[in-house]
């Protein structure tokens, strides 16, 4: 098949560019690949519903993404998503969310959306900070990585989102970095199509806060980081492919 060009993406699924965030953040390889699985499922976008709530990452769809967007208080996109699924159910809905938003002030809603299997896709950006307020650690912060609140190196062992989600009973689960576009892509697109609940973790540079703190040059040097160290054998730093995938 004969791949389309960026324009046709950009008139098509695009309100506003250029975007507003930091320079060479991940997020607008993020934003990419989300129209694009779109496109290759095939819903239509007055079908789509996306709640993101409150970070670097909930600004991926808003206000960038053409469709009906809810973009709602921290922590809780998932339970403003769920309730639209409630009173419509025919739509899909997608949430996007931060690693802080979604596994702390959030993680309540989210082992509960995963344990009742309520029909939605969620992607988890994962920069390993707070990225929108200054770069402080997170739930997904590494062991004696440097932060704004840890200057000395964080002591506390990180989340492992897809665990937690796949022991809660989510149908889908993967995990990527924004090196692995195609597999994201990928990912998404089974994740549009699942009728439980899907997520996907996906490892994201913010060199802006992460990357300056902890050595990082730029946000290529980040990226190929992410190529070197991760694996879907388990033997680097980062484990990536899909976990689950339930009927």
């Amino acid at each position: 098949m004969k791949e389309k060009p960026q324009s046709y993406y950009i008139k098509k699924y695009f309100r506003a560019l250029p975007t507003t965030f930091c320079q060479g953040c991940g997020n607008g390889i993020i934003l990419n690949a989300f129209a694009r699985a779109v496109e290759n499922v095939g819903v239509s976008q007055k079908n789509i519903l996306i709640a993101s709530g409150i970070g670097c990452s909930s600004w991926i769809p808003s206000p960038y993404f053409k469709s009906d967007i809810l973009h709602t208080t921290h922590g809780r996109a998932i339970a403003f998503a769920t309730g639209a699924k409630i009173v419509n159910p025919s739509l899909k809905v997608v949430i996007f969310t931060g690693n802080g938003d979604c596994a702390a002030i959030g993680g309540n809603h989210l082992i509960h959306a995963a344990r009742r299997n309520i029909e939605m896709l969620v992607l988890c950006i994962n920069n390993f900070v707070y990225g929108m307020t200054g770069g402080q650690q997170a739930p997904t912060t590494p062991v004696r990585a440097l932060t704004t609140t840890t200057p000395q190196g964080n002591l506390e062992r990180p989340f492992d989102l897809c665990k937690l989600v796949a022991a809660a009973g989510a149908t889908y689960v993967a995990r990527w970095t924004t090196y692995h576009v195609r597999q994201l892509i990928k990912a998404i697109e089974i994740g549009l199509q699942k009728k439980g609940f899907s997520f996907i973790e996906i490892i994201s540079q913010c060199p802006t806060y992460y990357g300056r703190m902890n050595n990082f040059k730029d946000a290529a040097e980040m990226v190929m980081w992410f190529k070197e160290n991760s694996s879907v054998k388990g033997d680097r730093k980062i484990l990536v492919g899909e976990f689950v995938n339930l009927p």
